[in-house]
């Protein structure tokens, strides 16, 4: 049986262009597993290797891959850093017990760096920090590191010191052992010497040592009450006060290096063994009921325990369909048995394979701790949990985002047709943020997805990796409508045919919902005269009219319904009665009650040199954009506004224009606001006669 304690599932996260991908190359140079180094920027790397990455040198999928390292086997998953795919950094999350975030030594803290580390908050991940990129222009360890402190709120734990900077920039000394760590120029990560530290940083390495020390104690009270008796701990303790704390989440062991230069990445390896956790030291997983409320049983890593899996990702690629998993207990074996409890079906294993990016090796089985991925499941989606038949149980399930861009497709013959259908449907399986729907009226296919560059890249792999060539409306909005105003109204729906008839009078009151809620149902009727049975179809009829509102047709937001009073008749009432009264009362009610069209508000946050920041605020201002505030750096200003994602369309290429090519921004869904008149009675008119016109 393996040693768990010698497993660390990790994966390395970090905004676009930190250089996660390159840390994860080297790494896999170091531990042997590549022998030639790939570059992102020769659209080389291991881990990219679908083809749109390696064209746009950006991390697209979550890749996983497996090393070794003083005896102890890495899992690794090299996440995406841009915002439209935080989808694919969430889900890792979910199942690693530890990350290695990435910063750019003159970039510092980034947008997506933000929502990255907030995410792995939630999910209670225990990280190590590499501030990467020192050899370049600009670079900063200790800006980044109080940037750390100031915009993510965290405690950087400071754990080498750069020697040089920027062309200078040589190696790095460990202050635990006060060694300096020094790398020639040949680029070869084994050819460093380790000797004493530069005689000018003897202060500096005895200040940080001491500041390091301090905070690791803090951990183990004997030990303090010694060091502050000056009793210095030894550098086994320290560490593992180190480790005992880095797993509590009370501060992040940092790092700095250049992964592209090859300095520094094996002091973040030894870091990765030394301080974050194996899979027994993380807080099991929850499991939960079909309602998704907790059952108070926890899926303990051991494999002699019931099978507990989840699947984390779904893959398609020339083999067929790949389903990531990450065993949290218990064993998995080819031709087990076992079932997807959000199905309620039984799968058999066919075969489990340990991915390198695209290459496989086969394995006759693995066990609690493992991340694997098995060939040919055919109904399991991205969080549906497979466990023992016997002793069924569900992990806590992923919760994915509302999509907030829509784009209209259409094949260009016949023969694409069929294959866009079954194409997209691989699609939607493998990205749960990815959404589709078809348009009755019409008969279009609407792709909906996080943002311009998300379904960008979904048509570009339609065309190329499956071969469907296809003609792409212009992006949609997805707006939302509302009501402002409370309406108390009624409802009598009769109809009288030969035989037996309908009818259903309800009293009620409509009134606009705390922002969030959704729908909220509420029967006050006493003395019987709407019967207790026909609740739920009242409720179900005015819930079921929300997804049209009735300005425009957007699904409607944010709505309490409360049942006063009402009629009954005993033989001409039914369920299907009260759910016609209810839909026909929407229809008549909403237009009384003050509905309002609400827009998608993104939270935009755009970098730009310091000679461009007035072009930038004065354009976003004119894209109706509220400027929250202005950060400067070293190398330029970031601007942080909230701009509706109706005004947003094509900003990239004006940014670049703008700044002549230096700018760069992220956007992600902030939250929806009212539309201002204007607007409203523009987009309204505009989508009436889309309708019209189908």
């Amino acid at each position: 049986m393996a040693d768990l304690t010698k497993y660390r599932n990790i994966g390395i996260f970090a905004h676009v262009d930190a250089g996660k991908t390159t840390t994860t190359e080297r790494i896999l140079k170091l531990t042997g597993k590549i022998h030639k180094v790939g570059e992102v920027h020769d659209g080389e790397a291991t881990t990219d290797f679908m083809e749109q990455e390696a064209e746009r040198g950006i991390t697209i999928q979550s890749a996983a891959t497996s090393c070794e390292w003083k005896g102890h086997r890495l899992n690794i998953i090299d996440t995406p850093g841009h915002v439209d795919f935080t989808i694919e950094v969430y889900r890792s999350l979910k199942v690693l017990d530890g990350g290695i975030g990435v910063f750019c030594g003159s970039g510092g803290v980034e947008p997506q760096s933000e929502t990255n580390w907030r995410y792995a908050n939630e999910s209670e991940v225990s990280r190590v920090i590499f501030v990467n990129k020192l050899d370049r222009v600009g670079a900063d360890f200790y800006r980044v590191v109080k940037q750390i402190e100031d915009v993510l709120g965290a405690n950087p734990l400071v754990m080498v010191l750069p020697i040089g900077i920027e062309d200078n920039f040589v190696g790095v000394v460990d202050l635990l052992t006060r060694k300096a760590w020094i790398w020639d120029d040949s680029g070869q990560p084994e050819n460093y010497k380790i000797e004493e530290p530069p005689a000018d940083m003897m202060d500096a390495v005895e200040e940080w040592r001491e500041k390091l020390i301090e905070t690791a104690v803090e951990q183990d009270d004997d030990l303090m009450e010694a060091y502050l008796e000056g009793e210095e701990p030894s550098i086994e303790d320290i560490k593992r006060c180190i480790r005992k704390g880095t797993i509590n989440l009370d501060f992040f062991p940092t790092y700095c290096g250049s992964a592209f230069k090859n300095k520094g990445i094996q002091l973040v390896l030894d870091a990765v063994v030394d301080f974050l956790p194996d899979p027994t030291e993380v807080k099991p997983q929850p499991e939960t009921d079909e309602e998704g409320k907790e059952t108070g049983e926890y899926a303990i890593v051991d494999p002699d325990r019931p099978l507990r899996a989840l699947a984390f990702k779904i893959m398609d690629d020339r083999f067929g369909a790949l389903t990531f998993i990450r065993i949290y207990s218990g064993r998995l074996k080819k031709g087990d048995t076992v079932l997807n409890t959000a199905t309620g079906k039984t799968e058999r294993i066919g075969r489990i394979v340990e991915m390198h990016a695209d290459e496989r090796i086969e394995l006759d089985g693995a066990q609690a701790g493992d991340i694997v991925a098995v060939i040919g499941m055919k109904n399991v989606q991205t969080g549906h949990t497979l466990c023992d038949p016997k002793h069924p149980a569900t992990l806590e399930p992923m919760i994915f985002p509302d999509p907030v861009i829509s784009i209209a497709v259409a094949p260009k013959d016949k023969a694409a047709a069929e294959k866009m259908g079954i194409a997209i449907g691989k699609m939607v399986q493998e990205d749960p943020s990815f959404r589709v729907e078809t348009d009755e009226d019409s008969g279009e296919t609407i792709l909906k997805g996080m943002g311009e560059l998300h379904l960008d890249i979904k048509i570009d792999i339609l065309k190329r990796t499956h071969g469907v060539e296809v003609e792409v409306g212009a992006p949609q909005v997805a707006y939302r409508e509302t009501i402002t105003q409370r309406v108390e109204d009624s409802y009598t729906h009769k109809k009288q045919t030969g035989g037996s008839g309908q009818f259903a009078k309800i009293d009620y009151i409509i009134e606009p919902a705390e922002p969030g809620t959704g729908f909220e149902f509420e029967s006050v009727v006493t003395g019987g005269n709407v019967p207790r049975e026909f609740w739920p179809a009242v409720e179900k009829g005015f819930r079921e009219s929300m997804e049209k509102g009735v300005l425009a047709g957007y699904p409607c937001l944010d709505l309490k319904v409360t049942l006063v009073d009402g009629g009954y008749h005993p033989v001409d009432s039914s369920a299907v009665a009260y759910e016609i009264a209810a839909r026909a009362a929407y229809r008549q009610s909403l237009p009384k009650a003050g509905p309002q069209l609400m827009e998608p508000i993104m939270k935009v946050d755009v970098f730009t040199p310091e000679d461009h920041v007035g072009d930038v605020i004065g354009d976003l201002n004119r894209r109706r954009g509220m400027i929250q505030g202005q950060e400067p750096g070293s190398t330029g200003v970031r601007i942080k506004a909230e701009c509706p994602l109706s005004e947003m369309f094509g900003y990239i290429g004006d940014l670049r224009t703008m700044t002549s090519g230096r700018g760069q921004f992220s956007m992600e869904f902030l939250r929806y606001a009212p539309c201002p008149k204007n607007v409203a009675d523009e987009v309204i008119k505009e989508t009436l006669a889309r309708e019209a016109a189908k």
